[in-house]
């Protein structure tokens, strides 16, 4: 079950990319969410798509 929330949560931030609030806001949900370990594959994750949307990178304040 916590690998389908862990793609579930790919799949959310995928589409909210396109807007910055709605993408920290779901971001801040996920962390809430995740267990440890998913939250490092996240963080992954998330660079290479901050690399494509470089306006994302105000919403890494919420992986520290």
């Amino acid at each position: 079950m916590s690998r389908a929330m862990f793609d579930y949560t790919k799949t959310v931030l995928s589409k909210v990319s396109f807007d910055v609030n709605l993408f920290c806001k779901e971001l801040k949900k996920a962390m809430d969410r995740l267990l440890p370990y998913e939250i490092e594959e996240l963080k992954v994750w998330i660079d290479t798509l901050i690399k494509q949307n470089p306006q994302l990178d105000k919403c890494l304040i919420y992986l520290n």
